[in-house]
């Protein structure tokens, strides 16, 4: 269930009983299908400078950012997705490495218009390769996605060419869509960029699917 308080800030939400049983079960799930497919965790900070965003992200996301100046007056956000910052470990710690796997699970922030499917507050479950050499990783991952997807409804659609809204991208990418959810029906976005390929999932969309 959800509960409320008078002085709780728009876009984000306070969950127990039931619900929080089934978001733990369905992370737990996702989990699993990553952890099967060679994919090894990694917790990535909150609050980022915000100059990690200003060339990777597109307008929209840049316009929706919490940014804020931090005690000496550097530029911080709250973190709007996490490809960005694993992009910049990429090009860091991980050159020399070949098809290194990532999953994550995190909070991310922006500021839009809350509704149902759409909130200031979200969870988004994450999976990357770093310099893949395997020409069929991308079919891999649309396929993982897929599969997870499926933890909750066998309704969805994919569309595996379509332009992404985050300027890091290389080349055209990937989404799955539930129809049923309306307005909010994208659970599902990804694609190549220079330091690999990956994909987020939308964790509370796919919470609104039925089984």
């Amino acid at each position: 269930m959800e509960l409320r308080i008078e002085e709780q800030s728009r876009g984000v939400r306070i969950l127990a009983g039931d619900e929080v049983r089934e978001r733990r079960r369905l992370l737990n799930a996702l989990i699993g299908i990553a952890e099967a497919n060679g994919f090894n965790e990694i917790m990535l900070p909150s609050l980022e400078p915000a100059n990690i965003y200003v060339n990777k992200a597109g307008p929209e996301v840049l316009s929706q950012m919490y940014v804020f100046p931090d005690k000496k007056g550097r530029s911080l956000c709250l973190r709007p997705e996490a490809t960005a910052t694993v992009q910049l470990l990429a090009d860091k710690h991980f050159k020399q490495k070949k098809n290194l796997k990532l999953w994550y699970f995190e909070r991310c922030w922006r500021y839009e218009k809350p509704q149902e499917g759409r909130y200031r507050e979200f969870f988004q479950f994450g999976v990357e390769i770093i310099n893949p050499d395997n020409p069929a990783c991308r079919a891999e991952l649309l396929a993982m996605a897929e599969q997870m997807v499926a933890l909750k409804t066998g309704a969805y659609e994919v569309a595996s060419s379509v332009k992404r809204g985050l300027d890091y991208y290389t080349e055209a990418g990937f989404e799955i869509s539930v129809p049923a959810l309306g307005a909010q029906k994208q659970v599902v976005g990804g694609g190549s960029y220079q330091q690999g390929i990956g994909f987020g999932l939308g964790f509370d969309r796919l919470m609104l699917c039925n089984t």
